[in-house]
């Protein structure tokens, strides 16, 4: 008769735990390999930081429209919020690529590396939060993007080339439903007002330059955000007056996205996001 074996302590080894220790400790040395210097030396590290945060824009809105997945109002209006999830997936999955190990970057990082804006990461809400969401962001992303085809790096100029095909299409949409559901009825004009104050706040961080995106910018890999601020706000402004809705009142901004300093949606996102893989970390699919 086999004598039992004695139990295991919390430092020792189990088969259970090996698989998900290995991937966590994957997922740490891939995380801190974007921030350790290289001989490229700091336009290196601000070409990966750019990269994680067009990134995690795109992952984080994108996991945001995908909640809409046969919840949507109308059936197309449910296959359309699908596809721009899809879009949206697929940016991010070329950006977190030249970033590093994409998939390890998307569902083992914990939520303070995470670089996203915080307006992305915002709940859905109703249909018209949704829009109002969907109408700033994209707006910013598209005028981003007609600029970055002139950047020195030559992927995300190649990324922008194409992306910005996919990303008027969003804006157009979102503008379309803005205008429709603001000139709408009693009840559908109250909704996208609320939508719009409840996201408005977090429209500063869209044009905040700290150091890091500095050092982009003096590099010549990404654009100054600034630049186009008057233009992103005469554009949105024109898409409210067709809608016929009020510009709302400047609120105190919320800020800290870009530095990990998320809302605590974020973590309610991932935790669902991130389950699978992080329950079977070394599954294949």
């Amino acid at each position: 008769m086999t004598p039992p074996s004695p139990a295991k302590g919390p430092h020792q080894s189990s088969t259970l735990m090996g698989p998900k220790a290995g991937a966590q400790a994957r997922a740490r040395a891939a995380v801190a390999a974007l921030w350790t210097p290289a001989s490229a030396g700091e336009q290196l590290n601000s070409r990966t930081d750019t990269l994680l945060r067009l990134g995690d824009d795109a992952l984080v809105l994108g996991q945001r429209l995908s909640e809409w997945t046969g919840h949507g109002p109308v059936l197309e209006v449910d296959i359309s919020l699908a596809n721009l999830a899809l879009d949206l997936i697929g940016q991010a999955t070329l950006l977190l690529d030249e970033a590093g190990d994409g998939d390890q970057l998307a569902f083992h990082r914990d939520v303070l590396d995470f670089r996203n804006c915080l307006l992305v990461e915002q709940p859905n809400g109703d249909f018209a939060q949704t829009i109002a969401r969907h109408l700033l962001y994209t707006t910013w992303q598209h005028m981003l993007l007609q600029r970055l085809q002139q950047s020195s790096d030559k992927f995300l100029s190649e990324f922008a080339h194409k992306a910005v095909k996919e990303v008027a299409y969003h804006r157009d949409l979102a503008s379309e439903w803005t205008i429709r559901l603001g000139d709408g009825t009693q009840e559908s004009t109250r909704r996208m007002a609320e939508g719009l104050d409840w996201n408005w706040r977090f429209i500063p961080e869209l044009f905040e330059v700290d150091e890091d995106l500095q050092r982009a910018i003096d590099a010549g890999i990404l654009i100054d955000p600034r630049t186009f601020e008057d233009e992103y706000r005469s554009a949105i402004g024109s898409v409210l007056a067709e809608a016929k809705l009020e510009t709302p009142a400047d609120q105190r901004p919320i800020l800290g996205g870009r530095r990990g300093h998320h809302s605590e949606h974020l973590g309610h996102l991932l935790a669902e996001m991130q389950f699978l893989p992080r329950t079977y970390p070394d599954a294949k699919w």
